[in-house]
């Protein structure tokens, strides 16, 4: 009679569907999706110590620069040189490239920046690289143009009946122009970028002095940093870039990336290294890595920044980040043999790997490890990405109160980034996608008594992020899972961070801006 009821209960869940996907579901977890998720863990545990040992390394020189007070750029007498070319009038040629795709809010912040640059006007070229697909923005930005040439300004109206190749096919586009055969050197400047009229003379007389060298670069400042939350967390994370990466990638000689604007190209390097190719979306690092391998030097002066403007929505900013992780990861596919080849110091190889890979940038992994490391020792679950984080944030000291906030929001992103750097890897579908950043310039400047611009209407596959509310059901059902069964008080992270994924997945990230 036993032994019927018990036949009887397992025909029952035979039957019911729900227990026969439990029963599969018991039969797959342990042999195969348990080990696949250690191992992913275990991935997750050598890349966080690898950036904690690099973060400690790069935080000792940083201190010792700033203690000495001995960055590689103030060694170099800048006055002499500026005082030669003065007296002798052997000022370089230099040719100042502007691309631009339809930035309707910035064209002329940008144009009259450049224009009012320092330097003897009959040396100096302003290249204005227009693929803008409206005709009527077409015209302002040629009458802009115009307006400086009768200042008497040598600026150059360039357009293209196509965006092949996008900002890279302009700019070599543009050094194809017979004019441009005369320059020394070459600077881009994105068109929300506002140099100081002495940038070319903080920047040129390096390139003078040394002919190892191959580009200077500035760092950014941001002139909306303070305008939300959102640009304040992104603030922090370019920071730590500029002030940590860059500065001691410099002071040491080593390799570091040319940031896509406000660098200046020596442009024999620059045809030395190839030249523009439009092969990724990231055509700065691709053309800083063929310069590298080629044995050209790069000098960062971080005392010298160019204004721009950070991304004010989260749609801008995704999209932003989307090229900036599977670029790199799509470059890395194209260059790993080709660096292998070239590099006879392995160290220099293993850094440029490194950099082509994962761009140095820990939150490509918090979203693996914030969902594998339950189980892990304390030391090694909490502490370690703490520090690393620590570490990443204290560049912005002014924004160490928004540190919790910053690594939920970071969470948040390394979920798109991620998948970003999956696609250039894999190089699926997107993987040269180039959605231009949207710039606001002076839109939010109005005066206070105009009315307030109206909000954009509700559209729900912009504001609401289906991918987002997702993760953060999966985070809240973990956080109840802890709550129930665990020991520990690991719950409390897991509902911040769910918390996260639910405030950007209804849209409440980033400011609303007029159309």
């Amino acid at each position: 009679m036993r032994d019927l009821v018990l036949n009887l209960r397992e025909l029952n869940d035979t039957n019911d569907p729900t227990m026969s996907l439990i029963n599969t579901w018991d039969s797959i977890r342990v042999p195969i999706i348990v080990p696949v998720l250690r191992v992913a863990v275990y991935v997750c545990i050598c890349m966080s110590v690898m950036l904690f040992v690099e973060r400690i390394y790069m935080a000792a020189v940083i201190v010792c620069v700033k203690c000495l007070g001995k960055k590689r750029y103030t060694k170099y007498q800048l006055d002499a040189i500026k005082q030669d070319l003065e007296r002798n009038k052997n000022h370089p040629k230099v040719l100042v490239q502007i691309p631009m795709f339809n930035e309707k809010e910035v064209y002329k912040l940008s144009i009259g920046a450049v224009s009012g640059l320092s330097w003897p006007s009959d040396k100096l070229i302003v290249q204005v690289l227009d693929d803008s697909t409206n005709e009527t923005l077409r015209v302002m930005v040629e009458l802009e143009c115009r307006k400086w040439i009768e200042k008497g300004v040598n600026v150059k109206y360039e357009t293209r009946n196509n965006r092949n190749g996008y900002k890279a096919g302009a700019l070599r586009e543009g050094l194809k122009k017979r004019y441009a055969d005369e320059c020394e050197y070459v600077i881009i400047f994105d068109a929300d970028f506002q140099p100081d009229e002495d940038y070319l003379w903080r920047t040129i007389p390096y390139l003078i002095e040394n002919p190892e060298l191959a580009l200077v670069q500035a760092r950014w400042k941001f002139v909306n940093a303070d305008e939300c939350l959102m640009t304040r967390l992104q603030e922090m994370s370019l920071d730590y870039h500029f002030t940590v990466e860059q500065e001691v990638g410099s002071s040491t000689c080593s390799f570091f990336g040319f940031n896509g604007t406000a660098g200046v190209w020596r442009i024999k390097a620059l045809k030395d290294a190839g030249g523009w190719k439009d092969r990724t979306t990231v055509e700065d690092m691709d053309l800083a890595v063929r310069a590298s391998l080629r044995g050209w030097k790069f000098l960062f002066v971080g005392d010298l920044s160019v204004k721009n403007e950070l991304p004010s929505t989260f749609k801008a900013y995704r999209y932003q980040q989307h090229r900036w992780s599977c670029g790199p990861a799509n470059l890395f596919r194209k260059m790993l043999k080709e660096i292998i080849l070239s590099c006879v110091n392995l160290e220099e190889m293993a850094c440029n790997l490194c950099i082509l890979l994962c761009k140095k940038d820990y939150s490509a992994l918090g979203y693996l490890f914030l969902l594998l490391h339950f189980n892990l020792p304390k030391p090694l679950a909490i502490y370690l990405p703490a520090a690393i984080t620590i570490l990443n944030a204290i560049s912005t000291i002014r924004s160490i109160h928004l540190l919790v906030f910053w690594i939920l929001f970071e969470n948040v992103m390394s979920l798109h980034r991620s998948k970003a750097a999956i696609i250039g890897l894999l190089e699926a579908n997107r993987v040269n996608e180039w959605v231009v950043t949207e710039k606001l310039g002076n839109t939010m400047k109005q005066p206070k008594n105009n009315k307030a611009p109206k909000r954009s209407r509700f559209r729900f596959g912009e504001r609401v992020q289906i991918l987002e509310i997702l993760v953060g059901m999966y985070l809240l059902h973990c956080a109840i899972y802890n709550i129930l069964f665990g020991h520990n008080h690991f719950f409390v992270y897991l509902l911040l961070q769910a918390g996260a994924f639910f405030i950007v997945g209804v849209g409440y990230v980033g400011t609303f801006v007029p159309n």
